[in-house]
C-alpha cells in the first residue's frame, strides 16, 4: 500500500508526462546496456572458443556475427518503442 501511496504521490508532483518520460529513458536504457553486455559477451565467448579451437574460428565468427545481429535488431526494435512512448507524453 504504501507503493502505490508513493506513486501516486509522485504522480500529482511530476505528473503523467514526466513519469512516461522517465519510464522512456529508463526502458531506452536498460534496451542498450543489455544489447551492450548481451554482444560483449557472445564476443569474449567467441574469442575463447577460436583459442581452444582455431580451425572452427570462420564459422565461430560467422555465428558470432549472425547474434549480434539478432541483438541488435532487438534494441533498434526495443529503443524505436521507448522513442514512441516518450513522443506519446510530449
Amino acid at each position: 500500500m504504501y507503493m502505490i501511496d508513493l506513486l501516486a504521490q509522485a504522480q500529482s508532483m511530476i505528473g503523467d508526462k514526466g513519469l512516461g518520460l522517465a519510464g522512456a529513458s529508463i526502458g531506452a536504457g536498460l534496451a542498450t546496456l543489455g544489447s551492450g553486455l548481451g554482444i560483449g559477451r557472445i564476443g569474449g565467448q567467441a574469442v575463447e572458443a577460436i583459442a581452444r579451437q582455431p580451425e572452427a574460428g570462420g564459422r565461430i565468427g560467422t555465428n558470432m556475427i549472425i547474434a549480434a545481429a539478432l541483438i541488435e535488431g532487438f534494441t533498434f526494435f526495443a529503443l524505436i518503442v521507448c522513442l514512441l512512448a516518450s513522443l506519446k507524453f510530449t
